[in-house]
């Protein structure tokens, strides 16, 4: 099962995500569920640092990323994470037994 952790600020604001495990419906390298939600959490962790310039803490392992906002969340920051998280969303919804997101204020 994939757990994906969503951390917010007391404003409500996405300030970081940590996702561990695999979904294991298919043989690896060819699981769609794992690589849906790694496009997803990987794109979201490159447009903050790259497209918007903003510091983040990232983590990678097999199975594991994690990041962290080092500056302060803006507008376009949630943007990028809530659509994240809609995504996310979206897979869980369709992959119930593979994917489980949970959230917990920071």
């Amino acid at each position: 099962m994939i757990k994906i952790e969503i951390v917010r600020n007391s404003d409500q604001a996405i300030v970081g995500f940590n996702v561990t495990g695999h979904a294991n419906t298919a043989p690896h390298g060819q699981d769609i569920v794992c690589a849906g939600i790694s496009a997803l959490t990987q794109t979201a962790v490159l447009g903050i640092d790259r497209q918007l310039k903003r510091k983040v803490q990232v983590k990678v392992a097999s199975g594991h990323l994690s990041m962290n906002l080092l500056d302060n969340p803006d507008a376009l920051t949630n943007a990028i994470l809530e659509t994240m998280l809609i995504g996310l969303t979206e897979i869980g919804n369709q992959n119930p037994k593979s994917v489980r997101i949970l959230e917990r204020r920071r």
